[in-house]
Parts: C-alpha cells; sequence; structure tokens
C-alpha cells in the first residue's frame, strides 16, 4: 500500500491508467454476469413474478449463450408465465447444449406427456424411458411416463410405474392419487377406494386426501361418505378452498341449496381467483340474477386488471340483456389498452350475437392478426361464418381451432356436426376417432359418434354405442338415436315411443317431432302424423316452437288457411319469434300477396336488423311485380351477409344480367355454380347469363343440361332463344313450342314466337 502511495505521488502512474484499473476492478466475467442473474431470476420465480424473471434469464443467456442451465431457467419462467411456444423452445436450445441435461429432458418431456398426439405421445415415452434409463428412482419421471402410458392406453404399464413412484417416493400424495384414477379408469372402484382409504391413513393430517376420497364417493353416488371426507377436511383446514367448494357443490346437487349458500358465500372472500365466482355462479343459477350481477360487479372491481373478471362480468351482463353495459366495460378496457385482446375478442362475440357481422369481423381478424395461435379466436369465427351460412370457412375455423388446441370436445364435436351437415360423414368419424382416449368414454362424445355410424348407415356400431350411452343416461340425443335405429328396422311403433320419451326431456326438441312425423309417413299416414302433433301443440300453447312446427306441417300439407292459425298461434306465444313470421310471409309470397308479404319482411329488417332469408323473399317479392333495381339490392344484400348463399347469388346473377350488367353476372352466377354444381336452376341461370354475352354455344351446353334436369317453361323459353341464336332455328322453334304447351300464358314465349316465323 504505501508502495503504492510513493508510486503516486512520485508521478509514476498517470491520471488515466489510474482511472483504467480502478474501472477494471468493477468489470466482471460473462460467467459471472450469468450466475447472478440466473440466482437473481430463480429468487424471482420463488416469489412467482415470472414476467421479471425472464428478464433475468434472458441476461444470463446473452452474457452465456452457450450455457444450457441459463436457457433451462428460462423455460422454466416462460412456462410459469404460461408460453408454452418459448418455453418449449427454450428448454430444446439447453438439450442441444447438453443432450444430458436431466431438467430439461424431464420438462420437455412432461409437456409432451399432456399432449393428445400419439406420435408426441410416444416420443415422450422414448425420453421418459431413456431418462429413468440413467435415473431408474426418478419419482417425477415415472410418474410423468405412466401418464403417458395411460393416455396410450397402456394401464398395465402405468400402475407399474406409478407404483415405483410410489416407492421412490412415499411422500408424494400425488402419486397415490394418480394410482386411484388408474383404477378408476379400470374400472376397479373396491381397489381404488383401498388406495385412497390407505393414502388418508399415510397422510392423516393431509386436507387434500380426504378431499380426493371424498370427490371417489360423490363420484359413486355415496353421498353421505361424500359429504363425511370433506368436513373431516375442514376440520383439519377450516379455509381448505377445495373442501368448501366440494361440500357446497354437493349439498346443491342433493338438494341442500339452504346449506350450500354459505359455503359458496364463504368462497367469494376467498383469495384464490379461481373459487371466488361459485358463489356468483350459485346466484345466477337459483334464478338470483340482480344479486349475481351485483356480486360479478364488486370481483370485477376488487382488480381492475384482472381480465378473466372482467370476462365473467361482461358474460352475465350479456346473459341479463344489460348489452349496454357490457360494451361500457369493454369499451373502458380497450381505451386504456387498444390491443387487449380479451376485450377485443368478446366485443367481437357481442357484435356476433346483434347481428352486426362487420364490426366482429373487424374486432376478431385483429386478435387473428396479434395472436393467431389463439384457438378462442377461432372457435369464434367458426361461429361468425356459420351465421353467414359459410359452412365451408366454418369447418375451416373449427377444424383451426381444434388443430391448436386437441382437447378441446366441443370444438372436435361441433366439427363433426358440420362434416355430418356437409356429407363428410366418414371425415367426421375420423375426426372423432382423433380424439385423446380419456375423452372417448364421455356421453358427448359416444352420442356424437352415434351420429356419425347414422349418417354412414353403420347400423350395428351405431346400435352399439347407443345401447353403451342408454346403460348410463337416457339423453336426449341417445333417445332420438335410439328412434332413428328403430325407425331404420320398420319399428314405427316403437319408435314413436323413444320419440314420446324425448320429448318429455325437451317438450321444443323439434328433431324429435320430424322424427315423429317420418315415421307416419313411413306407414303412409300423414294424417295421423297431424292429427298427432296437433294434439302435441294443444298440450304445449305456450311453446312458439311447437306451434311453428305444427304451421310448417299444415303448410307442407297445403293446408294453408290452418297453417296461418298456428303461426299466428306461435306469435302469441312468443311475438318476438322470426321463424313464424318468416313462414307467414312465406304463404302470402305462395298466394302472391306481394303488398302482405312486403309488409311483414320488412317488419322483420326493422325489428331484427339483418336478416337474410327475410331480404331473400324481399327480392323475390320486388322481381314479381317487376322492379328489378329493389330485387337486386336485397339480393346482393344477402350475399354480403352470406357470401355463399347459392340462391340469392344465382338470383342476382339473373336479374343482373337482365338488367345488362353481364359480367358481373357471370361473375355470380359462376359462382352459384361451383356452390352447387348440380342445381338445374343455376345452370339455367348461366346459360342464360351467357346467352345475354353473346357466348352462345356454350349458353346453349349449360341450358340443355338445365332442360334435361328440369323441364320448365321458362327454361324452354330460355333454350329456344339460345338456339335461334347459335343459328338452330328449327330446334328454337320446338323449344318455343314446348315452353307454350307448359305455360300458354308465358308472356316472353308469345313475344318471341315472331323471331321463329
Amino acid at each position: 500500500m504505501r508502495l503504492g502511495l510513493s508510486l503516486r505521488r512520485n508521478g509514476l502512474i498517470p491520471p488515466l491508467l489510474l482511472v483504467a484499473l480502478a474501472s477494471s476492478a468493477c468489470v466482471r466475467s460473462p460467467e459471472t454476469k450469468s450466475a447472478a442473474s440466473i440466482e437473481a431470476g430463480k429468487k424471482l420465480l420463488e416469489q412467482k413474478d415470472a414476467a421479471r424473471a425472464i428478464l433475468q434469464f434472458r441476461n444470463a443467456t446473452q452474457a452465456t449463450p452457450r450455457n444450457p442451465e441459463a436457457h433451462y431457467q428460462l423455460a422454466l419462467a416462460y412456462l410459469a408465465a404460461g408460453d408454452l411456444q418459448n418455453g418449449v423452445a427454450s428448454l430444446r436450445r439447453a438439450l442441444e447444449l447438453n443432450p444430458q441435461h436431466g431438467g430439461a429432458q424431464f420438462r420437455l418431456a412432461d409437456l409432451m406427456s399432456n399432449a393428445s398426439d400419439p406420435d408426441v405421445l410416444q416420443e415422450a415415452q422414448k425420453r421418459l424411458q431413456a431418462l429413468l434409463h440413467d435415473s431408474p428412482q426418478n419419482a417425477g419421471a415415472l410418474h410423468a411416463l405412466a401418464l403417458t402410458e395411460l393416455k396410450l392406453g397402456d394401464s398395465k404399464g402405468a400402475e407399474q410405474h406409478l407404483e415405483q413412484a410410489i416407492a421412490a417416493a412415499p411422500q408424494e400424495l400425488v402419486f397415490a392419487i394418480a394410482l386411484a384414477e388408474v383404477k378408476l379408469r379400470q374400472k376397479d372402484t373396491k381397489t381404488a377406494e383401498s388406495v385412497l382409504l390407505k393414502t388418508t391413513r399415510d397422510f392423516p393430517k393431509s386436507a387434500d386426501a380426504l378431499v380426493i376420497l371424498g370427490r371417489l364417493y360423490a363420484k359413486l353416488n355415496r353421498a353421505a361418505d361424500s359429504e363425511e371426507q370433506f368436513r373431516r377436511a375442514l376440520l383439519l383446514d377450516p379455509n381448505h378452498g377445495a373442501a368448501v367448494f366440494n361440500l357446497a357443490t354437493l349439498l346443491y346437487q342433493t338438494g341442500r341449496k339452504q346449506d350450500a349458500e354459505p359455503f359458496f358465500r364463504r368462497l367469494s372472500g376467498f383469495s384464490d381467483k379461481a373459487l371466488q365466482p361459485a358463489y356468483g355462479n350459485y346466484l345466477f343459477q337459483e334464478g338470483r340474477r340482480d344479486e349475481a350481477v351485483q356480486e360479478c360487479e364488486r370481483l370485477a372491481k376488487l382488480d381492475p386488471d384482472d381480465r378473466v373478471a372482467r370476462s365473467r362480468l361482461v358474460a352475465v351482463y350479456q346473459a341479463v340483456s344489460r348489452l349496454a353495459d357490457a360494451q361500457r366495460v369493454l369499451g373502458e378496457a380497450l381505451k386504456r389498452k387498444a390491443n387487449d385482446l380479451d376485450a377485443l375478442l368478446q366485443r367481437g362475440e357481442l357484435s356476433l350475437d346483434s347481428g352486426k357481422f362487420d364490426e366482429a369481423e373487424a374486432d376478431l381478424n385483429k386478435v387473428v392478426r396479434l395472436k393467431p395461435d389463439s384457438p378462442e379466436v377461432h372457435y369464434v369465427l367458426a361461429k361468425l361464418h356459420q351465421a353467414r351460412g359459410a359452412s365451408l370457412s366454418q369447418r375451416q375455423e373449427l377444424g383451426e381451432a381444434l388443430r391448436l388446441d386437441p382437447l378441446r370436445l366441443q370444438v372436435r364435436i361441433e366439427l363433426a356436426t358440420q362434416l355430418i351437415a356437409g356429407k363428410a360423414s366418414q371425415a367426421a368419424l375420423d375426426t372423432l376417432n382423433q380424439a385423446p382416449e380419456e375423452q372417448k368414454n364421455l356421453l358427448p362424445f359416444i352420442e356424437q359418434r352415434n351420429w356419425a355410424f347414422l349418417s354412414l348407415g353403420r347400423w350395428a356400431e351405431a346400435r352399439k354405442g347407443v345401447d353403451l350411452g342408454l346403460a348410463s343416461a337416457r339423453t336426449l340425443d341417445l333417445l332420438l338415436q335410439d328412434a332413428v335405429l328403430k325407425f331404420s328396422g320398420k319399428h314405427y311403433t316403437e319408435a314413436r315411443q323413444s320419440v314420446r320419451e324425448a320429448l318429455a326431456k325437451s317438450p321444443e326438441d323439434l328433431r324429435a317431432l320430424r322424427i315423429l312425423v317420418a315415421s307416419y309417413g313411413a306407414e303412409n299416414q300423414t294424417h295421423k302424423a297431424i292429427a298427432d302433433v296437433r294434439a302435441y301443440a294443444a298440450q304445449h300453447p305456450e311453446s312458439a316452437a311447437v306451434q311453428y312446427f305444427l304451421g310448417t306441417l299444415l303448410l307442407q300439407a297445403g293446408d294453408q288457411t290452418q297453417a296461418k292459425q298456428a303461426l299466428a298461434a306461435a306469435k302469441a306465444a312468443n311475438p318476438d319469434y322470426t321463424p313464424a313470421d318468416l313462414s307467414l310471409a312465406q304463404i302470402d309470397l305462395l298466394q302472391s300477396n306481394w303488398g302482405d308479404a312486403r309488409r311483414e319482411l320488412t317488419a322483420i329488417l326493422s325489428a331484427k336488423g339483418e336478416n337474410s332469408q327475410a331480404h331473400l323473399w324481399l327480392g323475390m317479392v320486388e322481381a314479381s311485380v317487376g322492379n328489378q333495381e329493389a330485387a337486386i339490392a336485397h339480393f346482393r344484400k344477402v350475399t354480403e351477409i352470406q357470401p355463399n348463399n347459392a340462391l340469392a347469388l344465382n338470383n342476382l346473377a339473373y336479374f343482373l344480367a337482365e338488367s345488362g350488367h353481364t359480367d358481373e353476372a357471370l361473375t355470380y352466377a359462376q359462382k352459384a355454380k361451383e356452390l352447387d354444381p348440380a342445381s338445374a336452376d343455376i345452370e339455367d341461370t348461366l346459360g342464360w347469363v351467357l346467352y345475354h354475352k353473346g357466348v352462345y354455344p356454350l349458353a346453349v351446353k349449360y341450358l340443355e343440361l338445365a332442360d334435361r334436369k328440369k323441364s320448365t317453361a321458362q327454361g324452354k323459353f330460355h333454350l329456344a332463344m339460345a338456339y335461334l341464336k347459335a343459328g338452330d332455328k328449327e330446334r328454337g322453334r320446338v323449344a318455343l313450342n314446348a315452353a307454350t304447351r307448359l305455360d300458354p300464358k308465358l308472356p316472353e314465349a308469345r313475344q318471341a314466337e315472331a323471331l321463329f316465323k
């Protein structure tokens, strides 16, 4: 020290060099920086501050890019923040740098074991087996391997590895619970109960073990035993959230609602945000909607940044028709943050429900741009396409939502439903068969697979599936499927019995009434069908749907007078029942009461907003009275709402051609042809558009095709004119004569007679 001072005094060390030496003492190596950042990140993760932990671990990876531990810790932080994509990428990077990193191996395999894709599960199985080869007593890996094997259908392997996990870590309650779950899947309830009873003895101070045992008893319909376990758990821990929730639910489901309410109310004061909404849900189910709204408002105010609470409040506002309040809450959220994806998505749903399709599309497309991997937004987009009648786009969005989250059973079922409706029943069955194994025993899955079997005519498999479902519950869909099977076997009386049982469960289910009518029709007893439905409608005068069904049945039978009476009864039951309004307008259309039809359809649009069917029929009204410009406007509106409405496209093309807009007409006619290639009417329109464009040989081709499929006076006239322009006057005369025989009053044909002399 004295030497240093004397050197400085003697001027032997320049001042700049002193500064450099001092600075160098503060400079740490990259490894030191990385280690410090990792330690700081770990502490933040312990405090559940994943966002700040990510920043620390990023600093570590920047300081030491080839440090596998830094990438591994960054992966854990990403996963804690719910960022699966970056979490997996960081795990893979850690393994690239060190293929033997045990933590990264386990976490990646564990994540893969949660997938539903068999290929991914098999890769997870291989990774876990390799990890266990080096560490055979790794209880976490044994547990993950067991869960993977369970998904792959290997319950014996899962059982073996869970037993090994329990032996390796007897203090871990979760392994015993998983073993009980395996036994339940094997339908060995006695062993499952024994495992859980032993667990409660091994963990006498564990409220969790008692709650799990209570859930088992609830599943086995042993309510008294279930209640006993939940109450024992609360003696150990009076604030055990799961025990309070399960006890409240059990009391509610067994009819002891007054006893359940205090427990639900207690949950509203818990810090666990997953449990807080239970009381509001209880109030809503009990019809105490004002109190439910107040409870949701209270929870939303507790934490203004809680998007889940805000979304729940918006949903309850929507349920009680307080749409302005729902829009206000979302509007305020978007003012604070324009790219709040939850708010944009929910506002899009609100706009969709209100029929404001363009506004909905704008919000949903913004969400897609910002978060293309969101299954939720693709599902709502599917609903938008459904509302617009764009079934192909709907199926595409459902498929994308399912690809992004294969565990969404409801999406899978809806996609299968749409595929069946689009006559792609085998694709529907394939989609269902790709579901995770644990979903295939659920009733909704069984029901939808039965519909696929029925649509494919695979009666034996459908019968097996229906019997399997009915053995556990006599649900509406299973009863309807039973009726269809009996109908297919010509057991019409038995089919009607199943229909009546279904109607007892759901009096307004029109599918059941259709099967009832079809069963009589198969026996040529339409009069009995009408009498039966009339009697049923008399028993349900308050049901607009049932009265409407009777009205449409009478209309199909040609009894327009009584059909009007039934439809008027539907309106009396529910003045806002739009299908009845449309059918009343349809009767006026059939009777050529253009003025009444126009008034009724205009009223529908004024009261309900955009309605594609009302616009379509108004277009027909205007066309019938010769107002082509107004007709075109209405048909064009339909195509804006439903771009794939083949009938509207066809009508729009026809009248555009008639009014001289042949290029635009051809575009619409060709699109209609693509959507419905078998339609004679569309081929006639396409031919007539080509006639107006002067492409006569091609016009003849399409008009001949249309005539072979469906011979009409107007079609014959169109063909006659095309023959004439194509230079075949004789065939044109023959076609014109045929047109006048079919309709002697056809004005176009009379006017054209002079051209063929």
